[in-house]
């Protein structure tokens, strides 16, 4: 039996330290060692004994989360998730926190935090476990909690069927899902495409507000144009369509141009968005004309809807388990013999180019 994961949890409320303690602590893999009110209390507890995961605050007493997060890098690398509220102008600092080295976000609400951090303890817990399995270097068991009932993309739209999709055309749209890891990953791969790449749709697991906030320092880093998808945005050559967080996206055609839905909905897979509804909506509208690449990541998000792809005759590709910062969702579409290929972070850019034309 594995040991269980060993967390520091750090944050100036002590109502939330209380209740994220409490939160992970009812998870039989994870072992809360302490809590600590700011970074200088956290950083004499990680002298006594350093944790496998820290969950860290941004705005604290005496020093900012990130300004921590920065030394701890520097000085003694620990895979961290930030939790923290966020504002539009919060998001901007987020990025700046995954650029420090952090693993993943967790939201928190300005109002009604206690409750809010109670309703999400799986996905808390997900988090805090991913964050455990995380190579940093790779970054450019049950449980007794009570489990929602796991949706598929069904509950989105309808599976494809041969019929639905076009006959392979010169247009290509590539289709892309990440997660853990994902933000710089998506990074690396992005800043090296041309301007003239083909239509890139990505569903990265974030919080709502947070994706504006990365597809402009992507769109800032890129030749390609990066945005986050509004409903209705044609899917473009040299344009990256990021999903809005806590909104699905699919692809739909109209005649021979593709363009993308922005919906509410139940989590799929158990996110929103969910990378098996855009890999569905692709296999379902684009078929042969669609490359499908799943990325780094927890879970098995995306794993069957690769698989709808490549049987709709769509190119399909998964990151190796080397360069994946969190080997789970390529390694579950590996498992099910969705991807044709399975390729390293740094070969990414050349098979969308090869792949998508």
């Amino acid at each position: 039996m594995a040991a269980p994961v060993r967390v520091l949890v750090v944050d100036d409320s002590a109502s939330v330290r209380q209740t994220l303690a409490g939160i992970l602590a009812e998870d039989p893999d994870i072992a809360v060692i302490g809590t600590a009110s700011d970074p200088f209390v956290a950083a004499k507890r990680i002298q006594s004994e350093v944790p496998d995961v820290i969950t860290l605050d941004v705005e604290m007493p005496r020093m900012d989360g990130i300004t921590f997060l920065r030394k701890l890098m520097s000085q003694r690398p620990v895979p961290v998730v930030m939790c923290s509220s966020l504002t539009e102008a919060g998001s901007e600092t987020l990025v700046q926190a995954l650029e420090a080295g952090a693993v993943d976000v967790i939201q928190k609400p300005r109002m009604g935090v206690t409750q809010f951090l109670i309703e999400s303890r799986l996905r808390i817990c997900d988090a805090v476990k991913a964050a455990a399995r995380a190579r940093l270097h790779c970054l450019p068991r049950r449980s007794t909690l009570t489990v929602q009932k796991k949706l598929t993309a069904d509950v989105m739209l309808a599976p494809p069927r041969a019929s639905q999709a076009m006959a392979r055309t010169t247009e290509t749209v590539v289709c892309i899902g990440a997660s853990t890891g994902g933000t710089e990953s998506l990074r690396a791969a992005l800043e090296v495409l041309p301007a003239d790449c083909p239509p890139i749709l990505i569903v990265q697991h974030m919080p709502e507000m947070f994706t504006a906030a990365f597809a402009r320092r992507l769109n800032g880093l890129c030749a390609v144009e990066v945005k986050e998808a509004a409903n209705g945005d044609t899917a473009l050559r040299g344009r990256v369509l990021i999903a809005p967080g806590d909104r699905h996206m699919m692809l739909q055609r109209s005649g021979a141009r593709y363009y993308v839905e922005i919906k509410d909905g139940p989590l799929v897979s158990r996110h929103r968005p969910s990378v098996d509804v855009l890999f569905r909506s692709a296999a379902r509208y684009a078929g042969a004309n669609a490359v499908g690449i799943i990325m780094t990541g927890m879970g098995d998000d995306g794993a069957r809807g690769l698989l709808e792809m490549k049987q709709a005759g769509a190119h399909t590709v998964a990151q190796d388990e080397a360069t994946s910062v969190v080997f789970g969702m390529p390694k579950e579409a590996i498992a099910l013999g969705a991807a044709d290929r399975v390729l390293p972070l740094d070969r990414l850019p050349a098979e969308i180019l090869r792949a998508g034309g």
